[in-house]
């Protein structure tokens, strides 16, 4: 397909060109949250935010680092969209599929996280500004900041990239752990219908994953610490977002999301001692 890209910016202003004579059909994917993304022939559209040239800088650098697992930044479109490569495969939205929830599922997650962890070393310490988040103590990679199965591209059972960048931020790996625990183990209460398995399961699985990303030691015990800090964060970003008038967080917020959260908060908690026993010691 031809390109309707334009060069990106430094600030990633939209662009006065042309008309464009690529088709014009656009369809909106699914999971986009509180984002609009829609995907023109083999390429994806999203809204340009004022981190946009941090990500598209990542994003560059993870390919000279020889890092696949994430789209190509190709540029600006002739509506001021940033334009990434389509990445084929089955993102894992919910209800998770049967591949989404197995078990190659789970280990090849973890492998495509250290990876990403380990790409963006390098990337520091000159990407240390221009994101959404500020950074986290301490700095150890370039979190992802939502690494889950819903900005995960799956092929043949196995995770093999990372989508959507907007919430990446200077911290520790225990910060981008522990959220994919929560996900994937997933390390949530019976009654959240996005989770499966028993305690003991959600246990085992989480020790699969930090197994498959190598961790250590310390990285696990840190990770687990992490489980009700991480979630607790989320919930408040979520709150101020409403209170600062973003439509979007408002109506996760009236739907019961921060609720769900801090229903599985107690429930993590109530569980910590099993999170020790099978995946720390």
């Amino acid at each position: 397909m031809k390109d309707c890209a334009v060069p990106s910016t430094a600030d990633a202003a939209p662009t006065n060109a042309p008309p464009s004579t690529c088709p014009a059909t656009e369809e909106v994917l699914e999971g986009g949250g509180v984002t609009r993304v829609s995907r023109v022939g083999d390429t994806v559209r999203r809204p340009v935010r004022s981190w946009t040239p941090a990500v598209h800088e990542l994003l560059h650098h993870l390919r000279e680092d020889g890092f696949d697992g994430a789209p190509r930044a190709l540029g600006l479109d002739e509506h001021g969209r940033e334009i990434l490569d389509y990445v084929p495969g089955e993102v894992g939205n919910y209800p998770l599929s049967a591949q989404v929830r197995s078990e190659s599922a789970l280990v090849s997650a973890g492998r495509l996280l250290r990876r990403f962890h380990d790409a963006t070393t390098s990337a520091l310490p000159r990407g240390l500004e221009g994101w959404q988040l500020g950074s986290l103590d301490p700095v150890e990679v370039l979190c992802h900041g939502d690494f889950a199965p819903y900005n995960c591209v799956f092929r043949d059972g196995e995770a093999v990239a990372i989508i959507d960048f907007d919430t990446v931020r200077p911290g520790p790996r225990s910060w981008d752990l522990a959220y994919a625990l929560y996900r994937f183990a997933p390390l949530t209460r019976p009654e959240n219908g996005d989770g499966f398995g028993s305690t003991s399961d959600q246990a085992s699985r989480a020790r699969q994953l930090l197994d498959a990303y190598g961790a250590t030691a310390e990285q696990r015990a840190a990770t687990v610490a992490m489980l009700v800090p991480r979630l607790q964060s989320l919930v408040d970003f979520m709150q101020a977002a409403a209170d600062a008038g973003d439509a979007g967080f408002a109506r996760h917020i009236a739907d019961g999301h921060a609720d769900l959260y801090l229903h599985d908060i107690a429930y993590i908690d109530a569980h910590a001692d099993v999170w020790h026993r099978v995946v720390v010691d």
